[in-house]
Order: C-alpha cells, then structure tokens, then sequence
C-alpha cells in the first residue's frame, strides 16, 4: 500500500516543454529568468505549466519581469499529499473559470523556502498566492507580514494570529474533538494521539482537540499519549513501531494526523500481529479517496478540501479584482465524522 504512494506521477520539464512545443532549453530559461524569450513563447511555457500542473522547482525565478499577470501560485507543505491534490482541484475550478493560470510549488515545511518562494513569485508578476502557512515555535513569520505589507495579495489555508489577510480553515478542534467522543462511547479509554509535524497548524490545532475532549471527559489526559510522526505513510509507519515497542499498557485505539499517517500506522499494527479494528481501532483525518478502498475501510475526519480549494480561490480573485479588504473574510468550515470498519466497540 505504501508503494501505491509512492508512484504517484508528476509533469517533468519535458512534459512542459511538449505541451508549449519548445524546447526543454526553452522551459528551463523561463523557469529561471535565463536569456531573452519572446513573449508569446513565454506565455506558452507559463499556460503549460499551469495546465499540466507542473510544480516549480526549488530556486524557481519565473522570469518574465514584474508585470502583473492573470497568474496565481499555490504553495503547499508536502508535494505528495493527497489533501493538497483535492485542495487544487478546487482552486484550479474557480481560477480557470475566471481564465488564470495557476503554479503550484512547495516549501516543504520550510517557512525560508516558503519566504523565498513568496518573494519570486511576486517579484516576476505572479498575481496572488494562496499558502498553506508554516507555523511552528522555530518559524520566523516576518516574510508574511511583510509581502502583506507591501500589498500583494495572499489567501491562507491555515490562520496566522495578527496577519489581516483572507483565510479559509476548518475546525480542526472540533473535529478531531468528534473522533476522540467516537472513541470513548466505543467504551476506549487507552487511546494514543499520533499527531503532525511541529510546522503545521492543523497538527497544533488537532491535539489541542484531542486534549480538549479528555479535558471535558472523566479521564485524564498525559504527555505520553502523544507520539510526534509526521504527515506521511512512514512518519505513521515509524511513529506506531516505535510506540509500541516503548512497553507499557498498550493502547486500544489511536487518532492519526491524517490519512496517511493512520496508512502507516496499519502496516505497523499488521507487523506487530495486531488486528484492526479487533485489537486497536484506528481514526485517520481528511477522507482521502484511498481511505475507502483499503482493505478494512478507515474511520475518518471528512474535511472539505475541494471546496476549502474554491473558496481560497473566490476570495484571492476578489482581492485581485476589487482590491484588499479592510476586515479580511475568515472562512471556517466543519469536518465530519465517517465511520467505517477500522473502530469498533470494545
């Protein structure tokens, strides 16, 4: 299941330069600001990128000067996540309506690559961007307040405290409240949290969650029923392992970050000769299209990711058509619970 994952295919420079009917020379001196393009060859490499998807690579200048164009960048946090597949999908629906071209890249979790990135794309004519935000205590946030101030328009999936931009997020709080309840009138008491990587908002936001539904319940909360992973396949792969070497009482049930986690943490349970949801009931986040089709079908946080894509999308266009906002619009959406075949009553 893991190498499924794995072999998820992306557009490559050659791909870009067939579409535009240039050379691969061509596309890498648009990418990089190298050389003189005529415009109307420019403006062919820039539509192929945006329709074939192609993610821009690390140090990426996209030269074409300063002009303002009809052109947005989407930066995520993990180029492989599925969540931020569904995230495009959404956004490329409003953006292509309104007939702009849309370049995804990725910071990887790196608030100075996110920094860097930003500044590209402002500085060669990249209209907007929508971001997907790293916060975490280590983050220097100034870049944002900073392009913010100088006026270019950004949308965030994610809040940052202070920063008056548009934003649109879910209630991880309370969502990831909801699957803890799930769990406990299943009658689980021993439930360990494998939560995000520290640069992440929502991983922040969903323990708080988990920490939250304990609070308001008999039970008592403790540090050691968080494991740090991550947000991919092997951080969950790794992170249950590991726990569940460590001895102790062994959990009857777990919450994962997200999908891919609670992925991850399958393959470790199966290893370890422990059955799902017979001996631990596993709870995933996001409802990736996967999360229904593995073999016993995930319990999941349902979170609207296509429609979270559209409305970031509705709400950087209005910016780039009407201008900022003195009360920034802050969109919040609900996730639901789905259950299915991977909890179970104790």
């Amino acid at each position: 299941m893991i190498e499924q994952f794995k072999k998820q295919e992306r557009a490559t420079v050659r791909d870009v330069a067939d579409a535009a009917g240039v050379s691969v020379g061509t596309v890498s001196a648009v990418i990089n600001a190298r050389g003189s393009v005529r415009d109307d060859t420019r403006r062919r490499v820039m539509d192929a990128i945006g329709k074939l998807n192609y993610e821009l690579p690390r140090g990426a200048r996209l030269g074409g000067g300063r002009r303002q164009s009809k052109s947005v960048g989407l930066m995520v946090k993990e180029a492989q996540n599925p969540f931020y597949a569904d995230v495009l999908l959404g956004v490329r629906e409003v953006l292509s309506e309104q007939g702009y071209t849309l370049f995804k890249t990725t910071s990887e979790g790196q608030y100075r690559e996110e920094g860097r990135v930003l500044e590209a794309l402002r500085d060669h004519g990249v209209g907007g961007a929508i971001v997907a935000p790293v916060v975490e205590d280590a983050s220097d946030l100034s870049h944002l307040f900073l392009i913010q101030r100088r006026g270019y328009p950004l949308v965030l999936l994610g809040e940052i405290k202070g920063l008056p931009v548009p934003s649109v997020t879910v209630d991880n709080v309370r969502a990831e409240k909801a699957a803890v309840q799930h769990l406990f009138e299943c009658g689980h008491e021993r439930i360990l949290h494998v939560s995000g990587p520290a640069y992440s908002q929502h991983s922040q936001d969903r323990l708080a969650g988990f920490k939250e539904a304990f609070s308001e319940s008999p039970l008592r909360f403790h540090e050691g029923m968080v494991v740090e992973a991550g947000a991919g396949l092997e951080d969950g792969y790794r992170a249950v392992r590991e726990a569940f070497a460590a001895g102790g009482e062994r959990p009857t049930a777990l919450t994962c970050f997200n999908d891919l986690v609670a992925i991850g943490a399958l393959r470790a349970l199966d290893e370890l000769g422990l059955s799902v949801p017979g001996d631990v009931s596993v709870v995933g986040y996001d409802d990736i299209e996967m999360a229904a089709y593995l073999p016993t079908p995930l319990t999941t946080v349902r979170v609207p990711t296509r429609e979270i894509g559209r409305r970031a999308a509705a709400l950087l266009i209005r910016q780039l058509t009407d201008g900022p906002s003195d009360t920034p619009e802050r969109v919040v959406l609900e996730a639901e619970l789905v259950v299915r075949d991977t909890s179970r009553r104790l």
